[in-house]
């Protein structure tokens, strides 16, 4: 029998990745694992409040566990329906669209709007879904250094340039994470709205990790920042899978992108559309989410905390202050050993190698919730800054 003709080649490229330490696994977690998460993104602490978990099973006895066809067939109903309304409300927008995930949000936006001959600038630490997006459309992707509005501008010069001189109504457009999930920190979002306006470039933000967190309703960074205005950030996309607590997405911006959507965005038509128990129980997420704005600021207490903790303890932080702290050790087998020091105590932290980050920045990356207790952040790091100093002493003697 045949199997897979390139079995071998599949082997060595995981056997390069094992012995890199690369190698990604699946931890299956059980109702009995003792763990305290400290690696996921729910950062109001909503995944198991009891008011979401009854409001999906509420949803599962109206509607159904799954909708069972796209959108545009029967996929669509009242619960998806109040949940765009919610999400457009809340955003400061005309309408919103829900997908069942961020990625397939991302892929949507991109195949909608943009195609060969179109030119993407992006944030080379942009996640992965905006990547692929960009190289699906059939667009020109060019990534400019991370958050460099100096070489931004550069290169949005270069491309009224290049449209000025020849004769195809080519689009350009700014492509940024709002929050950035692996260093934790956000986009300059009022110079990229100065600079995607003076250049006549659409502007694209993901603000999948800023949306509950950031600004003074939760309404992400763009409201942080003060450039929330529809026209100001055109196109938004958000999560409901991290600060919401459960799973999909959205994009929100003016009734005629989500018309736009609707007809052209191929991974939006040809699927099957969010379970409405999940859209039912969003609406409850959203609601609390924007009714009990204490949730940010217990979040943002523990953050303080969690930082001065850390700092002390002669941790590598770095300077951001959102609920993604990373830990950038550079050392693969000392991020290994500080996540297995953490998780014999029973705390789940994401360790973070190439190549989902450059090489020499593998990295533990601590997520906060607001839920997180200070007697669980002091044991946290009590046991990463013992592990940290074991393994660099080590490190020490083995250069001597």
């Amino acid at each position: 029998m045949m199997g897979i003709p390139f079995a071998s080649d599949l082997e060595a490229a995981l056997d390069e990745r094992r012995q890199a330490q690369c190698l990604r696994q699946r931890r299956t977690l059980t109702l009995a694992s003792p763990a305290y998460d400290m690696a996921g993104n729910d950062y109001l602490g909503l995944a198991r409040d009891p008011r979401i978990v009854e409001a999906l099973a509420d949803g599962a006895r109206r509607y159904g566990a799954g909708s069972g066809a796209s959108a545009l067939v029967t996929g669509q109903t009242d619960a998806h329906a109040q949940l765009e309304g919610l999400l457009a409300d809340w955003l400061g927008r005309e309408d919103a669209l829900v997908f069942p995930s961020g990625f397939q949000a991302n892929l949507a936006i991109h195949d909608a709007l943009l195609s060969q001959g179109d030119v993407v600038l992006g944030d080379r630490l942009n996640h992965a879904s905006l990547l692929d997006g960009a190289r699906l459309s059939g667009a020109r992707l060019k990534r400019y250094p991370h958050l460099d509005m100096a070489a931004l501008e550069r290169r949005l010069q270069h491309e009224r340039e290049q449209h000025t001189s020849t004769d195809r109504n080519r689009r350009v457009a700014v492509v940024s994470d709002g929050l950035f999930s692996m260093d934790g920190d956000t986009a300059p979002l009022r110079d990229m709205v100065r600079l995607s306006q003076q250049h006549d470039a659409l502007l694209i933000v993901d603000d999948a990790h800023g949306v509950g967190v950031l600004g003074a309703s939760g309404a992400g960074l763009a409201e942080a920042e003060g450039v929330d205005a529809p026209h100001e950030v055109p196109v938004l996309v958000g999560t409901l899978s991290k600060a919401l607590g459960l799973q999909g997405a959205f994009i929100a911006g003016s009734r005629l992108l989500i018309d736009t959507l609707v007809q052209f965005a191929r991974p939006y038509v040809y699927t099957t559309s969010l379970s409405p128990a999940l859209a039912h129980a969003a609406c409850a997420s959203v609601t609390i989410a924007r009714q009990e704005p204490e949730r940010r600021v217990q979040l943002e207490h523990n953050i303080a905390l969690f930082r001065a903790l850390a700092a002390q303890a002669g941790l590598p932080l770095t300077a951001s202050t959102s609920p993604i702290q990373p830990l950038i050790v550079g050392d693969i087998p000392t991020v290994m050993a500080m996540r297995d020091a953490a998780a014999a105590h029973g705390f789940q932290i994401g360790a973070i190698r190439p190549p989902t980050v450059p090489e020499g920045t593998a990295r533990l990356r601590v997520t906060l919730s607001a839920i997180h207790t200070p007697a669980l952040l002091t044991q946290l790091v009590d046991i990463l800054a013992t592990a940290y100093v074991a393994r660099t002493a080590l490190h020490g003697e083995a250069s001597c």
